[in-house]
């Protein structure tokens, strides 16, 4: 009866790593779910300086945040692989 009990451990310890794996959710900036739009036109009518300056910022900062998650998710996605592919 001992001898199952390192089982069990490791078969849980096992268990508590992948499932922790799978929780992974992707992350996305709290500007997302603003309309872009709506913010801009506060800033001046659409086709004026301040309103298409506006719109480029908010792309630039859209893109740096997609370009964030997207390192992230490679990064996750490589050491799975390496996990898989490579056990100790």
């Amino acid at each position: 009866m001992t001898a199952t009990r390192p089982a069990y451990l490791l078969a849980f310890a096992a268990a508590l790593l992948l499932s922790a794996c799978a929780q992974f959710e992707r992350n996305t900036s709290p500007q997302a779910n603003v309309d872009d739009d709506a913010l801009c036109r506060a800033e001046g009518e659409p086709g004026s300086s301040a309103y298409v300056a506006c719109r480029k910022n908010r792309d630039v900062q859209s893109s740096r945040a997609a370009g964030s998650n997207s390192r992230i998710e490679r990064s996750h996605r490589n050491l799975a692989e390496d996990m898989l592919n490579n056990p100790r």
